[in-house]
């Protein structure tokens, strides 16, 4: 474990230009970028096609509502980070930096999802049908609220209240979307893309299982949860459990082991209902859905990469450290690790990592983490750091390197 202290001599490297400082800019994260592509090829469309029947109307708003719902498929986002993670690591950085954002994918379920509101609201003021226009108004109420509860300010302070509106109201839609479609008589095709979209939705519900968890728990701060029932997910996947399947759901990174059957996932107190859990061990949990890639999958573009974790947040870097499929270092600051996770995590992090800097927080306080993951960068001459921290600080460290032309990724918390 290393415990040197940081060279307070260390300079970051200058900021790049302005104009590339702008580009990397939150607001211009690649994320609002493809929201905004979206926007744009939905006011293209309008552009050539006007005017508008009321059935080209329906069609753009079915595919603009398609298109939020599945990108947001598990199998396919896992298909997004297969290709994006294809290309060799000889392609120029610039390409595989711009592609190691996929996780980003998030911006065209909201594009669509605007865009096809907006389609139907023209729809439903040019529809004449009463029954027609009563479904109409009902379903725009609906994805109003949806939309509303979606927005980072409600979605941050209300997380909950947000799953349970976009569950719940999101079914609801799907169900008017329906009537209103076979009111329509729109054709086989709205149709045809009506299953697909129902098809999507269901899909991971009817993987929907309860299974045995052995739990251990080494400081009342934290429970390493091993599964084994049967499936052994890739490494940087994530599966998500509830206790009770009809109010939420929490996503954890899996962390399998090479060379052995079922996985772990490690659960830190950080809300009421891993606070709950924690305290009152459950013997089973409910499983649903596909385990899904997550951001640190992106490693694989790299010839070398830094991984940057807070607390809990070394739970999505095992895997990756344990595979060590790319070469990397680990910087992990965190509040006494040894006591807080216990001496057999800590010990097989260090067998793998026996170079990584492990900064206890009780002892030495809060680290500058943009200065530290810049050190690693440059002494294991790393092409990327990825971050894997809460908001404020993945934010901090993410833009502060990218600020500086250094390739950095971190979760955007966009569900």
């Amino acid at each position: 474990m290393t415990t040197a202290p940081v060279r307070e001599t260390t300079h970051l490297p200058p900021l790049t230009s302005a104009a590339r400082r702008l580009l990397k800019h939150p607001r211009l994260m690649h994320y609002n970028r493809l929201a905004g592509l979206v926007i744009a090829a939905n006011l293209a469309f309008l552009w050539a096609a006007w005017p508008l029947s009321t059935r080209t109307l329906g069609h753009a708003a079915l595919a603009n509502l398609a298109l939020a719902v599945i990108v947001r498929q598990q199998y396919v986002v896992n298909l997004f980070f297969r290709l994006a993670t294809w290309p060799p690591t000889t392609w120029p950085l610039k390409i595989r930096w711009t592609l190691g954002k996929v996780y980003h994918f998030g911006g065209l379920h909201v594009g669509g999802a605007l865009a096809g509101t907006a389609w139907f609201l023209a729809l439903t003021v040019m529809t004449p049908n009463g029954p027609l226009m009563a479904v109409g108004w009902t379903l725009l109420a609906l994805l109003a609220l949806i939309i509303a509860t979606a927005l980072p300010p409600f979605r941050s302070r209300h997380h909950d209240h947000f799953e349970k509106v976009h569950r719940f109201g999101g079914w609801t839609a799907l169900a008017l979307f329906w009537t209103h479609t076979l009111l329509s008589s729109a054709g086989p095709p709205s149709l045809a893309v009506l299953a697909l979209v129902t098809f999507s939705v269901a899909l991971p519900w009817l993987r929907l299982r309860k299974v045995a968890v052995r739990l251990e728990r080494p400081s009342s701060h934290v429970v390493l949860a091993r599964f084994d029932h049967g499936e052994t997910p890739f490494a940087g996947s994530s599966t998500a459990i509830s206790r009770s399947p009809l109010r939420e759901w929490h996503s954890f990174a899996n962390v399998p082991a090479p060379g052995e059957p079922g996985f772990r996932l490690t659960i830190s107190r950080a809300g009421d209902w891993t606070g709950a859990f924690i305290d009152d061990l459950p013997a089973k949990v409910w499983v649903k859905g596909i385990t899904t890639a997550g951001v640190a999958n992106i490693e694989t573009l790299f010839t070398k990469v830094v991984y940057v974790a807070t607390g809990s947040g070394i739970g999505p870097c095992l895997p990756h450290l344990l595979a060590a499929e790319v070469p990397s270092r680990l910087v992990w600051a965190t509040r006494d690790p040894r006591t807080t996770y216990g001496d057999a995590l800590v010990d097989e992090i260090l067998a793998v990592q026996p170079h990584a800097l492990v900064w206890d927080t009780s002892r030495r306080g809060k680290p500058d983490m943009v200065r530290l993951a810049y050190e690693a960068y440059r002494d294991f001459g790393a092409e990327a750091v990825i971050c894997i921290s809460n908001k404020r600080l993945t934010w901090q460290v993410v833009h502060g390197l990218e600020r500086r032309g250094i390739p950095a990724y971190g979760a955007i918390w966009d569900s």
